[in-house]
């Protein structure tokens, strides 16, 4: 059975996995990322700027769907509840982690990359799970064999997935959601390009629509 809290509401089925450098760049790209049809993000733990980012978003885009992701630690439960972010994402599980997130009552998306994992993720309540990473795990491959002995977990692939592919992962019963890096480029972060991000958006959104 699953005990754990369930996940914002949001709508779009392709979540941006985001690290920033600067935290300015934050909020034009929440915005950027809503004009486009996605109206959920995960900024990463993986840079500095992470946890200021979290913070700029939560303050001024509410509408975001904001997850903090790249959670490996204990520590980092708090200071990301504190941030603002509304659920959490981990490349990984530990009871560690788990306890925290539990105490914090923070919706949670455990990474997990074999089917032993998948069962202990699911033995601790959890029936969505970030398959991490998911090319080097098996890809579309590994989501058919995993559909048929634990047909009663879902995943969101992250990791090799892209514009091109993402469709076949979403036609998969047990996909609820993709990740991906390729919506938010480095040279359009830099550059200011929120039209860009908008456009990239907008695809995966038409793409996501049409699995």
């Amino acid at each position: 059975m699953n005990t754990t809290l369930a996940l914002p509401a949001f709508t779009s089925r392709v979540v941006p996995v985001i690290a920033l450098t600067d935290a300015a760049q934050a909020v034009p790209l929440a915005h950027a990322l809503l004009a486009g049809g996605i109206d959920v993000m995960e900024i990463t733990l993986r840079t500095e700027a992470g946890l200021a980012a979290i913070e700029a978003v939560a303050r001024a885009v509410p509408e975001m769907h904001l997850g903090a992701g790249t959670v490996t630690r204990v520590a980092d439960v708090q200071r990301v509840v504190d941030a603002g972010a509304r659920f959490a994402l981990s490349p990984g599980c530990t009871p560690a982690l788990v306890e925290a997130v539990r105490a914090a009552q923070l919706p949670f998306v455990p990474g997990v990359m074999t089917p032993s994992e998948v069962m202990a993720a699911r033995d601790l309540g959890f029936g969505l799970m970030k398959l991490f990473p998911a090319a080097q795990a098996g890809g579309l491959a590994m989501l058919q064999a995993l559909g048929g002995p634990l047909s009663d977990v879902r995943f969101c692939p992250t990791g090799g997935v892209s514009l091109q592919n993402m469709a076949s992962f979403l036609a998969l019963k047990n996909v609820a959601m993709v990740g991906g890096s390729w919506l938010t480029p480095a040279d359009a972060l830099s550059n200011g390009d929120w039209g860009r991000i908008t456009r990239l958006a907008q695809e995966a959104t038409d793409a996501a629509r049409a699995a």
